[in-house]
């Protein structure tokens, strides 16, 4: 019974009406206070989206009539992050690549703050500021110079008078109450942004909050619009560029026989986005791709607590209503499920219709609560991609698939990633559905 109710509660918790009621009932509760609008802005040392927030967060603050608190964390919660080596090494990696797009400072893609002493010393600069600093264009101009040298100069030995500033308690005190406060509303990240019960992280959700604001009647603009979009907003807008006449022949400009490879789960919502704008992509310019299967974290023996997976879920909501996807009507995978899809990789492939079973797949439990795990649910995905059911039906229980997913899953992570969907072209890798637009970059820069 739980099973078959799920799909109508995703559906109404994901609800536009759900969302624009809590959204005024946060926006009465504030004026009854008579507070003004604040932005709770999280920002953690060490963490390259917080470096890259900084940067902008002043030009961001001025376009709009708000006030914003913030606030200096330190810890991480573990049970976040299920490969925090990884993690970070790839943010890094991420944010070299989103400061270019932005124009922003970041050193190289393989600097990760590790020094432990330098860290704290640093944060305990930032908590000083907060305490202390006149208004938050104080704050934010001194917490872009600790950012700037902890990040440009990672080695560097700070003052030795900073030494012992952590062992203020006045110093402690904040960082708890910070820590605590980010808890209690419900994250987990650096780089968050808190504005009356919703989250936005970073660089690549200042478009939603941009939006926001701008509904509400918060701009200072009358005419003011969305700008940290540069991730999507020309995605497969641009026509192929024009073929040039060379020595020995004619340029095309972009390589048709290198693939896109996506690694991709069967119950990852991200993996959905992901997978319809690969699609999009490589149909718009004529290039191969290779879908990868990989077990869902879940089932990989890898945890995700309830605040992460309520947080996924709501963002793949608005991610997928920008995109022009539906999303939220779900009947979630986990298991068995997964299994049965799996299990017709191969009689998928040989039909030469294994991008249009996941897709099937993908749409179904993502948009249209299909059981896949019943027969009737799993027939309707199967034939609706031109796929024989009996034929299907035949092969659902077997188990020759899990050596190739686990190959897969072997091969994402000697590319430096452990979530999906993760993308591969031309000897570049990016983790997230957000960097698609990066791929196309590259596509029509012939790698």
């Amino acid at each position: 019974m739980a099973n078959a109710l799920m799909p109508y509660i995703t559906k109404a918790i994901s609800s536009d009406g759900l969302k624009n009621f809590r959204r005024t009932t946060a926006k009465l509760q504030r004026k009854v206070k008579g507070n003004h609008p604040t932005l709770d802005i999280f920002l953690r040392l060490d963490d390259p989206y917080s470096y890259l927030l900084i940067q902008v967060i002043d030009r961001f603050l001025s376009r709009f009539n708000v006030d914003a608190k913030f606030h200096t964390v330190l810890e991480l919660q573990e049970s976040m992050f299920p490969a925090m080596e990884m993690w970070y090494q790839n943010a890094s990696h991420d944010a070299f690549h989103l400061a270019e797009l932005y124009n922003l400072d970041f050193p190289n893609e393989d600097t990760v703050l590790k020094d432990r002493a330098l860290l704290e010393r640093g944060t305990a600069e930032l908590l000083k500021a907060e305490l202390h600093s006149e208004n938050q264009s104080s704050f934010i101009s001194t917490a872009k110079k600790i950012f700037q040298q902890a990040w440009q100069r990672p080695q560097a030995q700070a003052d030795a008078s900073l030494e012992d500033a952590m062992a203020d308690q006045s110093i402690k005190d904040q960082l708890l109450k910070n820590q605590t406060l980010q808890k209690k509303k419900g994250h987990y990240f650096g780089a968050m942004i808190n504005f009356e019960s919703e989250w936005y992280w970073g660089l690549d959700r200042l478009d939603h909050l941009e939006t926001r604001l701008i509904e509400q009647g918060l701009a200072i603009n009358a005419d003011e619009t969305v700008e940290f979009n540069l991730t999507y907003k020309d995605f497969c807008k641009q026509g192929h560029p024009p073929a040039i006449k060379t020595e020995t022949g004619t340029d095309l400009r972009i390589d048709k026989t290198k693939p896109l490879t996506i690694f991709w789960s069967a119950r990852s919502p991200y993996s959905y986005i992901g997978l319809e704008r690969a699609v999009k992509l490589c149909e718009h310019y004529d290039v191969p791709l290779n879908i990868k299967p990989v077990l869902p974290m879940m089932m990989r023996g890898m945890n995700v607590p309830t605040v992460k997976k309520m947080y996924i879920f709501l963002d793949t909501k608005r991610e997928a209503k920008k995109l022009g996807l539906p999303y939220g009507f779900v009947a979630d995978p986990l298991g068995p499920a997964v299994e049965r899809c799996y299990a017709l990789l191969n009689y998928a492939r040989s039909e030469n219709k294994l991008q249009a079973f996941l897709l099937s797949f993908a749409r179904a439990v993502n948009t249209q609560g299909i059981r896949a795990e019943k027969d009737a649910g799993m027939q309707t995905i199967v034939e609706r991609c031109g796929l024989n059911w009996d034929i299907a039906n035949s092969q659902i229980k077997n188990t020759f698939w899990k050596k190739e997913v686990n190959n897969n899953l072997d091969e994402m992570y000697q590319q430096g990633c452990w979530g999906v969907p993760s993308f591969c072209y031309d000897g570049h890798t990016f983790w997230g559905q957000d960097r698609i637009g990066m791929i196309e970059q590259l596509i029509l820069n012939n790698g």
